[in-house]
C-alpha cells in the first residue's frame, strides 16, 4: 500500500528541513572553529543522505491500513459464502475519525466532497456502488454539511462472474484507490492506495459484525406504488408558486413512526436550503399514515430536477436512527431559470463564499502603504536578525568565530574576505529558507516561520548537530584525527569557503529561535510580492551577520579583545555547555511531538553517536574495535526502532494544573467566548520556540499579570503550534504574523491588540487597562 496525502508539500518540508540540518553539519567540515584550524571541523556531509533515507523509510510500507493524524482507514472483506462464481461478497473501507473530525456523505451539503472508492479488481469481479450509511447533519454557521464521525464502514457489493477463477498459485490481490476529505475547523484532502491479498476462496467472516452493523445503517429503497389511484408507498414533491419551498409527502412509512419527528436528507444536491433548522425553518406533520414536510429551497440553487431522491429516518438531523428509507419523488411545478450554473465539484453556497473572497482579494492596496510596510519590515528584520546573535544557540558559534580575530598569523585582508563570505552564507541561507516557506504557502500549505521544527526528524537532526558541536567544543574529538590528510589539507586551503559555510551553520543553529521585531516583519513579508518578501529575509540575514562583519572590517574591535592564550581553550570548552543545554531543550520539544519513547530513543542515539566519535579519536586496534561496535549499534538503532520512535504521536491534553488557567485554543471556542461578551488573551506558542518558553516562565507566569487577568475576567487560551496545525496558521495570518510567539488580546466588538514578542509585565497590564468595563 502506498499512502499519498494531498498535502504532499509537507514531505518536501521534511526533506528541505533535513537538507538544512545536513548542510549545517557539512558546513562544519569546512568551517573549523578557532583553535582547531589545523584539525578540521565537526563532521562530513554524509548525514544529509542518511537523513533523507530515514524520512523515506518512515513513509514507506505495504499494508491494507492507512493512518493519518485525522483518520485510520482500513480495507475489509466479508465473504460468508466464499469467493466463487455466481456469488456476491462485500468489500468495505472502514474509517475511524479522530475526535471532532468528519468525512462526507454522497451529498456533502454546502461544502465538502464525498468519499470516492476506485477498485482495481481482477477479471470476473465487478464492484457495485457504495451502500451509503445513514448520515448526520453538521451545522456550520449559515451553512450545513452531511457526513460521518466516529467509526464508519462504506460497503460495496462485489459480483463474482461465471468465468471467474481464483488464482492457482499466489494470492488474489484486491486494490483500492480511496479519496476522502476530512474536516474539523479546517479541511484536508487525503487519499490512500490499499492492497488486500486473499490466500484462498474460502469464506471470509472476520469482519462479519462490522458489515452486519453497516447493513442496518444502510438505506432501504421504497418503491413508488399506487393502487386504484391511491398512493400506497412512495413520495411526491411539489413546488410552491414562488418556487421557494418544496412540499414533500411520503406514504407507506412504518406504522411505529407515526406521530414521531423525522429527518429528511436530500440525496439530490444543490437544491434545498441545507442549513434550515428542523422544526423552525422547515416543518413537518402527520395526516394519518401520510407524513408531509415543508422544506425551503436554497437561494443558491444549482439544479432544477424533475425528481428528487431523499433519505428519511426517525430522530433529529444531528442524531438520526436506523432504519432509513430511500425514496424518489417526482417534482411538480416549474423551476425558475438558474442565474448561473455552479461548478461541478463545488456547491452553490461554497461558490458564493469563494466569489466574495475573490472580490475582497481584488481590492487594490495603496502604493504608499506597501512602500511604508516594506521599509518597516526590512528595518524590523535587520534588528531582529542582529538580536538573534544573543540567543543561547547562536552566541557560542559567533563568539568563538570572533575570537579567531585575535590570532596574529592572519592578515586583515583575509579577515575581511572571511567576513564577506560569512555574510553571504547567512543571507543566502535565510533567503533559501524564506523562499521555501513562500513556495509551500503558495502551493496551499499552511506554514509559517519555524515550520521545519514541526517535523520530529528535523528536531532530531538539530539535536544531533548541537550534540556534535558540544562534543567538539568540549574537546572530546577533533575531526582532523578522523579525516584523510588530503581532505584536511584541502579544507585549510579555502578559508573563504570555510567562512561562507560557517554562515550556513549559523542559520542552521539559529532556526529554533525567534528574536524581537522578527514577528511583525515576517508577518508582513508573507503578504508582500515574492521579491519584496525575499528582501525582508535578506535583511534578517544581514542583521545576523553584522557583528562578525563589523569585527572583520574594523581592526579596533579585534584589538579590544584579550590577547591569545590558554584562556581561549577554557572559553571554547565553556561554550560547549550552551550547546548541551540546547540539546536538552530539543529533547523536550521532541518529547512534546512524539512522546517519551521518541525522546528517550533519540537520547540513546545521541549517546551512541558520542561513543562513536570518542572511539574514532583513539588509536591502534582499540579505535577500530570500539568504533566498529559503536557504528554497528548505531546502524541497528537507525534501521529498527529509532525511525518508528520519531514518528509524531497523538496530541496530549493539557495537564490539569495548566488547564485550570489556560484553555486549548480553537477558533470556535474563541468566537464563543467573544459572543458571550468575555475578553480573551491568546498565547500563540510552540515547544520549539525559545522565546515562547521564556515568556511562559516569566511574564505570563507573573502573579501580577495573572491577578489582572482574573480581575478583568479574561479567558486565557493557548494555541500550541508545536505540531503542524493549519487552523493556528490561518489565525496567525489573520493577525498579520507568520511565526511565534504572538500574543493577542481580543475583546468583543474590537480589533485584537497585539503585544510584542517579549512583553513586559507593564505592557500586558497596559493592554488590559484598555478593556471596557464589565
Amino acid at each position: 500500500m502506498k499512502v499519498s496525502v494531498f498535502s504532499r508539500g509537507w514531505a518536501t518540508v521534511q526533506s528541505w528541513g533535513w537538507g538544512l540540518v545536513g548542510l549545517g553539519l557539512s558546513a562544519l567540515l569546512w568551517a573549523p572553529l578557532p583553535g582547531q584550524a589545523q584539525t578540521g571541523s565537526l563532521f562530513s556531509a554524509k548525514s544529509s543522505a542518511a537523513s533523507t533515507s530515514v524520512s523515506s523509510a518512515v513513509l514507506g510500507g505495504t499494508t491494507h491500513v492507512v493512518n493519518t493524524e485525522q483518520v485510520r482507514a482500513e480495507v475489509q472483506v466479508h465473504a460468508p459464502e466464499g469467493i466463487r462464481p455466481g456469488q456476491t461478497f462485500w468489500l468495505g473501507l472502514q474509517i475511524e475519525h479522530q475526535p471532532d473530525w468528519h468525512t462526507y456523505w454522497q451529498n456533502p451539503g454546502d461544502s465538502g466532497l464525498p468519499t470516492r472508492l476506485q477498485w482495481q479488481l481482477p477479471a470476473g469481479l465487478q464492484a457495485g456502488d457504495i451502500d451509503w450509511p445513514l448520515p448526520k447533519k453538521f451545522p456550520i454557521g449559515t451553512l450545513a454539511n452531511y457526513g460521518y464521525e466516529g467509526r464508519l464502514l462504506l460497503t460495496v457489493p462485489v459480483t463474482v462472474g461465471a468465468d471467474f477463477r481464483f488464482p492457482d498459485s499466489g494470492p488474489l490481490t484486491l486494490g483500492l484507490l480511496a479519496e476522502w476529505l476530512v474536516c474539523r475547523q479546517e479541511c484536508i484532502p487525503q487519499e490512500g492506495r490499499f492492497s488486500l491479498n486473499l490466500a484462498s476462496a474460502a469464506p471470509q467472516k472476520t469482519h462479519a459484525a462490522g458489515f452486519e452493523s453497516a447493513q442496518k445503517l444502510s438505506t432501504k429503497s421504497m418503491a413508488q406504488l399506487q393502487q386504484g389511484g391511491t398512493w400506497i408507498t412512495g413520495g411526491q414533491a411539489s413546488l410552491s408558486a414562488d418556487a421557494k419551498q418544496i412540499s414533500l409527502r411520503v406514504h407507506g412509512l412504518p406504522v411505529g413512526w407515526r406521530g414521531q419527528t423525522l429527518s429528511a436528507f436530500p440525496v439530490t444536491p444543490n437544491v434545498v436550503h441545507n442549513a434550515a433548522v428542523q422544526g423552525k425553518d422547515w416543518t413537518q406533520s402527520w395526516q394519518g399514515a401520510v407524513w408531509s414536510a415543508q422544506i425551503p429551497v436554497s437561494e443558491e440553487r444549482g439544479d432544477s430536477p424533475t425528481s428528487m431522491r431523499w433519505v428519511i429516518a426517525v430522530g433529529p438531523e444531528s442524531a438520526p436512527k436506523a432504519p432509513a428509507f430511500g425514496i424518489e419523488s417526482p417534482v411538480q411545478g416549474t423551476w425558475p431559470a438558474l442565474a448561473q450554473a455552479a461548478p461541478a465539484e463545488i456547491s452553490p453556497a461554497l461558490a458564493k463564499a469563494l466569489a466574495e473572497n475573490a472580490r475582497s482579494a481584488e481590492m487594490p492596496v495603496p502604493t504608499n502603504t506597501t512602500a511604508l510596510g516594506l521599509t518597516l519590515a526590512v528595518l524590523g528584520a535587520l534588528v531582529g536578525g542582529f538580536l538573534l546573535n544573543l540567543m543561547p544557540c547562536v552566541f557560542p558559534v559567533l563568539a568563538i568565530k570572533v575570537m579567531g580575530f585575535t590570532q596574529a598569523d592572519t592578515a586583515q585582508a583575509q579577515h575581511r574576505a572571511a567576513g564577506m563570505a560569512y555574510t553571504v552564507g547567512v543571507v543566502l541561507s535565510f533567503m533559501l529558507l524564506g523562499g521555501l516557506m513562500l513556495a509551500l504557502r503558495a502551493a496551499g500549505e499552511q506554514l509559517g516561520w519555524g515550520f521545519q521544527l514541526q517535523s520530529p526528524p528535523v528536531v532530531a537532526g538539530l539535536a544531533l548537530l548541537f550534540t556534535l558541536l558540544g562534543l567538539n567544543l568540549a574537546g572530546v574529538f577533533e575531526f582532523g584525527q578522523m579525516l584523510p590528510s588530503s581532505l584536511a589539507a584541502l579544507q585549510s586551503r579555502h578559508p573563504t569557503v570555510n567562512a561562507g559555510l560557517s554562515g550556513v551553520l549559523a542559520v542552521a543553529v539559529a532556526s529554533p529561535c525567534t528574536a524581537p521585531f522578527m514577528g511583525a516583519s515576517l508577518g508582513l513579508a508573507i503578504a508582500l510580492p515574492v521579491w519584496q518578501a525575499l528582501m525582508v529575509f535578506a535583511a534578517m540575514g544581514v542583521g545576523m551577520a553584522l557583528p562578525y562583519l563589523a569585527a572583520s572590517w574594523w581592526p579596533g574591535i579585534a584589538r579590544a579583545l584579550p590577547r591569545p592564550g590558554a584562556w581561549m581553550v577554557t572559553f571554547r570548552q565553556a561554550m560547549a555547555f550552551p550547546m548541551f543545554a540546547t540539546v536538552i531543550w530539543l529533547l523536550w520539544v521532541l518529547g512534546q511531538q512524539t512522546g517519551i519513547d521518541g525522546a528517550s530513543s533519540l537520547l540513546a542515539g545521541l549517546l551512541t553517536v558520542a561513543w562513536l566519535v570518542w572511539a574514532l579519536g583513539l588509536s591502534g586496534r582499540t579505535r577500530w574495535v570500539l568504533s566498529g561496535l559503536a557504528l554497528a549499534t548505531l546502524l541497528w538503532m537507525g534501521s529498527t526502532w529509532l525511525p518508528q520512535a520519531l514518528r509524531e504521536g497523538p496530541a496530549e491534553p493539557m495537564t490539569s494544573a495548566n488547564a485550570a488557567t489556560w484553555q486549548p485554543w480553537t477558533e470556535a471556542a474563541l468566537q464563543a467566548q467573544l459572543a458571550a461578551g468575555r475578553p480573551v488573551f491568546v498565547d500563540f506558542t510552540a515547544a520549539w520556540c525559545v522565546t515562547c518558553q521564556y515568556n511562559k516562565k516569566t511574564t505570563l507566569a507573573d502573579a501580577r499579570v495573572l491577578g489582572d487577568f482574573s480581575a478583568k475576567q479574561v479567558v486565557l487560551m493557548r494555541a500550541d503550534w508545536t505540531r503542524r496545525d493549519p487552523a493556528i496558521t490561518q489565525a496567525l495570518t489573520a493577525l498579520g504574523r507568520s511565526g511565534v510567539p504572538v500574543y493577542a488580546l481580543y475583546a468583543p466588538g474590537r480589533a485584537p491588540v497585539l503585544l510584542s514578542e517579549l512583553p513586559s509585565v507593564t505592557e500586558v497590564q497596559s493592554a488590559l487597562q484598555g478593556l471596557p468595563a464589565r
